[in-house]
């Protein structure tokens, strides 16, 4: 390990082309790639199969909820239609809205993701493979018994953005509602999980000398993707949260006259959801990015200028959730700055659509299926981008708001932005996949149909919208003169219902996966048309340029022959290379888990564990939750198998160590980013504080209302010890190399009690003043504080004894310490947030009184 920094600098060796490597290490690569048969197939994690898994899935949900949609369409196509009653018609739009959004937009563009930048960045896998099997098999059983709820009346009701007080306790007694807030809070982890994988995959797994300028836009696109979720969607995570807490346990965060506000759920909910629109929005682009150039056969026009746009786009969206509430009495100064600020992201989107525009004038614009989609898609997102522009004016949306003018300007963007992208994307890469490609007849077929449906469902509801129409009623009166616009829109939805069932039926036709790839049909430039298999490329080459198959016209033959990195198997099982985030230079090799039941498990009893308690079966609720932590360590036990020799041969002269830790590892960034999680979720909690302070100032408590201060106090200096406890751990662990020594194991176990002794305290104190959480919003808010902390001092636990087991059963020592410095990494994080927490909740009562 003494030569690591000399190896991380190391620059990629151009090799000289050397005569073509033994065919038996291909068939070794395949026979460690291979996935498993039969019934065992399930526990692959091959992002060639998770991928497609996933894919298929959200394609599922998108066919689902669109059923649902023609529905609520028939029921308006004419006055006083009595095929559904008004509570179906409430869980109808409900759960259209929810699974468009929830289980088809974001999970279909992370699902891409997972199975395409492996093969655009030359990649073996994604960094952590069964963290994306656990994402895919979560989102997919969790959203699978959320959809049957409809069955059985117990859909949620209350619209895809559940606003109390209407979905609070007294009004929505049912467990409907339940549903909703743990299904989608649980989805949405899922989401983080598979976001966390790509932004490490992104940095951490590119192909040598793929440097940040060379980059493929989608992988930019990804990577500003998952950091968005990473931010965003945190805050309807605590939304749903603590309207759950509200529900179970009566604690006031949104009753106002008990100290709660409804407006805190409209700032956390539309925190979440109007960047999920540029969430769902940025992927497609980069998808539009990569196919522009390939169908006009020329490089992207303006690559830095669209890779500006959409980091602006990423950034702005964040100063837009109040768009959604300009009717809700908030002061002028606010209303200007958040219209300003809608029509300012118009500007990186515009940016986008020139350089496409620009692409295809300057090339020769093959007129193919995908192409017809991609046109599609600039013509009905620039419609609805106008329209955008329309409601981000005060005055107007005034008039447009809850109208059917919204869901025409929604739709217009959704699927003007999102569906027509994704659909050339299919028909695009669908040959990387498939042993043969998909029909150009029936695509085109599939296109009209779904073109034309578009508009005429859409465009009309502006026009019905303007005429007063308000969304989400199930029925209206013949002399409201809306039923011929409403049959015209009615008419255009079976319209686009029948295109996507020509593209089932063309799938079913042609879609042959697992079985090879129809080649480069389309003559791209990007990585993902190398030859490949489970293994993704026989050997991983050197990237000179952004678009390396045109620019290297022997590039796929010498990969397939093997004359690049990695041409075989020297560790013995599944492996790729790590490289460098800004200039992609190789700096270790990672050695891969391979095929895993207890991922498949986790995700089961995780699933379990929210239903249960959505049904309110607590027991079997928490023995499920209980099972799915077991699977957790079960999965992870093998997964971090130490240096399997000081350095192996890759290829061109070029040795890398098997292991790392520290700032180098990819597991350390992946803990950072999962402290990012936790630290937005805590903003978002501590911004919950704050808002309730300021709208309910009297419910705080003067400084004689507080705890004594030794009860904080004494909490700081039990947070500090255990902090420093393991500390100093991690320092005696770094002494003796090749034995984990008994103080480490010691200090750990001391900084148990340290910590859940802490979090004790923090509650004590509160108890000691009489103050109950259900009492108030302050009550229920700092309670929730201390009950925050209260789950991470329960995840440090596991982990610490999770860490000391390996320790004991030889599997950590100095050199094989990643477990523990992660563990640590996780519990400074904790410290500091624990003592944020103190200084909030007990210092600034006490700066005001």
């Amino acid at each position: 390990m003494a030569d690591t920094r000399e190896q991380k600098e190391a620059a990629p060796v151009q090799f000289p082309s050397p005569v073509p490597r033994p065919e038996g290490e291909l068939d070794e690569l395949k026979r460690i790639w291979r996935a498993p048969r039969g019934i065992h197939i399930l526990s692959a994690v091959n992002n060639t199969y998770v991928g497609l898994w996933y894919v298929g899935a959200a394609l599922m949900f998108f066919v689902l909820a669109g059923i649902l949609a023609t529905i609520m369409r028939t029921q308006l196509a004419q006055p006083e239609m009595r095929l559904v009653g008004h509570e179906l018609y409430n869980q109808l739009f409900t759960m259209h809205g929810t699974i468009m959004m929830f289980l088809f937009a974001v999970p279909m563009v992370e699902a891409f993701g997972v199975f395409l930048l492996p093969n655009m960045q030359a990649a073996r896998d994604l960094p952590f493979p069964r963290l994306s099997a656990y994402a895919f098999w979560a989102y997919f059983i969790g959203g699978t018994a959320f959809f049957t709820s409809l069955f059985f009346g117990l859909a949620p009701n209350g619209g895809w953005f559940m606003y109390p007080p209407l979905t609070s306790y007294e009004f929505s007694p049912g467990i409907n509602a339940d549903f909703w807030l743990l299904g989608i809070g649980f989805i949405e982890i899922s989401a983080i999980a598979g976001a966390i994988e790509i932004i490490v995959g992104v940095l951490k797994t590119r192909a040598p000398g793929q440097s940040l300028d060379k980059l493929p836009v989608y992988s930019w696109a990804m990577l500003i993707f998952a950091l968005m979720i990473v931010f965003a969607f945190p805050a309807v995570i605590l939304a749903t949260l603590l309207l759950e807490l509200e529900r179970a346990f009566h604690w006031p965060f949104f009753i106002a006259e008990r100290g709660g506000d409804p407006l805190l759920w409209q700032h956390l909910f539309w925190f979440f959801g109007h960047p999920e629109v540029y969430v769902i929005f940025l992927p497609a682009a980069g998808m539009v990015s990569m196919m522009v150039p390939t169908m006009a056969q020329t490089p992207l026009a303006g690559y830095r200028l669209v890779v500006l746009a959409i980091i602006g786009t990423g950034f702005l969206s964040f100063g837009l959730w109040v768009h959604h509430m300009f009717t809700t009495g908030l002061p002028q100064v606010s209303l200007g700055f958040f219209s300003a600020a809608s029509m300012a992201v118009a500007i990186p989107s515009g940016i986008q659509v020139f350089a496409w525009i620009s692409t295809i004038a300057s090339g020769k614009l093959q007129m193919r299926t995908p192409t017809y989609f991609l046109l599609g898609f600039l013509f009905i997102f620039t419609l609805g981008g106008l329209t955008g522009v329309m409601v981000a004016m005060v005055p107007f949306d005034w008039q447009a708001h809850d109208t059917h003018f919204i869901v025409a300007h929604l739709h217009y963007v959704l699927i003007g932005g999102m569906v027509f992208p994704i659909f050339a994307a299919f028909y695009y890469w669908a040959p990387t996949a498939s042993t043969r490609p998909l029909s150009e007849r029936l695509g085109k077929w599939s296109f009209w149909f779904m073109f034309i449906g578009v508009n005429v469902t859409f465009f009309p509801l502006h026009i019905v919208g303007l005429m007063g129409m308000p969304r989400r009623n199930y029925t209206y009166l013949a002399e409201m003169g809306w039923g011929p616009i409403n049959l015209i829109a009615t008419i255009g939805a079976y319209m686009i219902a029948i295109g996507v069932l020509i593209f089932l039926i063309d799938l079913a036709k042609n879609f042959r996966p697992f079985q090879g790839d129809a080649g480069n049909v389309w003559n791209a430039g990007t990585l993902e048309w190398l030859p490949s298999g489970n293994y993704q490329t026989r050997s991983i080459p050197i990237v000179t340029s952004r678009e390396p198959l045109w620019d290297q016209p022997n590039l796929a033959r010498d990969v397939e022959a093997g004359r690049y990195y990695l041409p075989n198997a020297p560790t013995g099982g599944r492996e790729t290379i790590i490289t460098s985030p800004i200039d992609a230079r190789p700096q270790y090799v990672l050695q891969m888990p391979g095929p895993s039941w207890p991922t498949v498990l986790a995700a089961v009893f995780t699933a379990a564990f929210f239903l249960g308690l959505t049904v309110k079966l607590y027991i079997p609720a928490f023995t499920c939750g209980v099972f799915a932590v077991v699977m957790v360590i079960w999965w992870m036990w093998d997964t971090d198998p130490g240096p399997s020799s000081p350095s192996v041969d890759i290829g061109g002269g070029l040795h890398l160590p098997t292991y790392v830790t520290g700032p180098m590892s990819h597991s350390y960034w992946a803990m950072i980013v999962l402290e990012l999680v936790a630290g937005t979720t805590f903003a978002c909690l501590l911004f919950s504080y704050f808002f309730l302070w300021t709208v309910n100032p009297e419910m705080w408590p003067q400084a004689g209302g507080l705890p004594s201060l030794g009860w904080p106090a004494a909490s700081a200096v039990l947070y500090i010890v255990g902090s420093a406890a393991m500390f100093i751990g991690g320092r005696s662990l770094a002494r003796v190399p090749e034995r984990s020594p008994w103080p480490m194991r010691l200090l750990a176990l001391l900084a148990i009690p340290a910590f859940v002794g802490a979090v004790t305290l923090e509650i004590f104190g509160q108890l000691s003043t009489g103050l109950r959480p259900s009492e108030s919003g302050y009550g229920a808010v700092v309670y929730t504080i201390s009950a925050w902390q209260g789950f991470f001092a329960a995840v440090l636990v596991i982990m610490v004894l999770y860490t000391i087991a390996r320790s004991l059963s030889g599997r950590l020592n100095g050199v094989r310490r990643a477990t523990y410095d992660n563990t640590q990494l996780l519990w400074q994080y904790a410290t500091v947030q624990g003592l944020i927490g103190l200084i909030v909740v007990h210092a600034f009562p006490r700066l005001l009184g």
